[in-house]
């Protein structure tokens, strides 16, 4: 028995750096895919979650580098990432947006600061703790509208998936996250009273994010971070 964990253990160590992390590689704008890396943010380390939440690299990936374009859309469109390979991971999603500072673009802003607001999530559907399940899992893409009311600038927007299972522990969960770079045109004039920085938004220990799903059952789940923005 020794034998056959030790052997499992070795083909673990083995398979995980070959079979990569699933991956936010490209947008969905206009309703298209757009080449990988096109518009979002391309990190340095090929296994990419991020398990650290107040570190620099909860921003927008460990070492993402500027993409080489910003892409274009009219607020009230929808917009949205496409993954590399399906989630297979149980978890909870949300995505944010920054608005560029003046005198920045989308290429250059790194996005510090009390900057980012909600615009969507995907919450794990509970039972009063006879069963869990999570609508993320095998997606490969996910999509959310740009707020129709919010001006004409150059926006980050963040894609994070936070995978639970591991999440017991502190920093056992895992963020799988991405950074696209837009321009939002055709909008009107209203920005969020509230704001929160990433890092920042998370401290680790929230109910959503050190997390036992499986015993015993979470009765409910509070899906970690503000509400989104409407």
């Amino acid at each position: 028995m020794k034998f056959f964990a030790a052997a499992l253990a070795l083909a673990a160590t083995v398979v995980s750096p070959v079979a990569a992390h699933y991956r936010w590689t490209s947008l969905i704008v206009n309703g298209t895919t757009t080449t990988a890396y096109q518009y979002v943010r391309q990190s340095t380390i090929y296994n990419s979650p991020v398990t650290d939440v107040s570190s620099s690299a909860f921003t927008c990936n460990q070492g993402a580098t500027a993409a080489s374009g910003i892409a274009w859309t009219k607020a009230g469109n929808p917009i949205g990432f496409a993954l590399d390979q399906a989630i297979y991971h149980s978890g909870t999603l949300n995505a944010y947006m920054a608005k560029v500072p003046a005198g920045q673009t989308a290429a250059t802003w790194n996005g510090a600061g009390n900057a980012w607001f909600k615009v969507g999530q995907i919450t794990p559907k509970t039972n009063g703790g006879t069963s869990i399940t999570f609508p993320t899992d095998n997606l490969t893409q996910y999509t959310f509208t740009v707020p129709s009311k919010l001006p004409d600038g150059d926006y980050l927007v963040r894609i994070e998936h936070i995978a639970l299972h591991a999440a017991s522990a502190f920093q056992g969960a895992q963020f799988y996250i991405s950074c696209g770079q837009i321009h939002v045109f055709g909008g009107g004039s209203t920005l969020p009273s509230s704001y929160v920085s990433i890092p920042g938004v998370y401290n680790g220990h929230e109910p959503g994010i050190q997390i036992n799903i499986y015993y015993p059952i979470p009765p409910t789940y509070t899906q970690p971070g503000p509400a989104v923005w409407s």
